[in-house]
């Protein structure tokens, strides 16, 4: 997979992508016109997972790149086909951006609490959940909470200098 990042030309795909039905209950959905416009935000970054050039299978969003508190916000972070390994990966591009090109301190996101599988990639990953934005979300005609989570740069590093295992003991 490669990851680059993303151009106007990819709005359309990134539109697609986040507006797919079984993301409708976990991820948020931008007009064309407020992506654009986040592009050319110098405090915003869109990542593209692509599995050939042109075929973008992902996509992530990160919002305050420019914070004092070095405090990077992942808006959003969506894969085409789910349980593949394609998120993790893409979390990991994202992870090592943040760390290691912004220098960031915090890497920070929320995540629906009915969405056990993301909650539990995030957790596997390193981040820890700090607490819960109670009903935060009205959509569908209800209250959603939202897990509050993050991952600081001395976790991630420790975390990436570990010895990685083929989980056969």
């Amino acid at each position: 997979m490669m990851f680059r990042t993303a151009n106007p030309a990819d709005v359309a795909t990134i539109c697609a992508l986040e507006s797919m039905p079984q993301y409708r209950n976990f991820v948020g959905s931008w007009p064309e016109e407020q992506h654009l416009r986040m592009l050319a935000d110098p405090d915003a970054a869109y990542l593209v997972a692509e599995e050939k050039r042109g075929q973008i299978t992902g996509f992530a969003i990160l919002l305050g790149l420019r914070s004092e508190h070095r405090s990077v916000e992942l808006k959003r972070l969506v894969v085409s086909v789910p349980n593949q390994g394609n998120g993790r990966e893409l979390l990991t591009a994202i992870a090592d951006r943040v760390f290691n090109e912004y220098c960031a301190h915090r890497l920070w996101l929320d995540v629906f609490a009915s969405n056990e599988r993301a909650h539990h990639v995030y957790q596997t990953f390193g981040f820890r959940t700090e607490g819960m934005l109670r009903e935060a979300i009205y959509r569908d005609g209800a209250y959603h909470s939202l897990f509050l989570m993050s991952l600081l740069d001395s976790e991630y590093q420790s975390v990436r200098k570990a010895p990685q295992t083929n989980g056969n003991g």
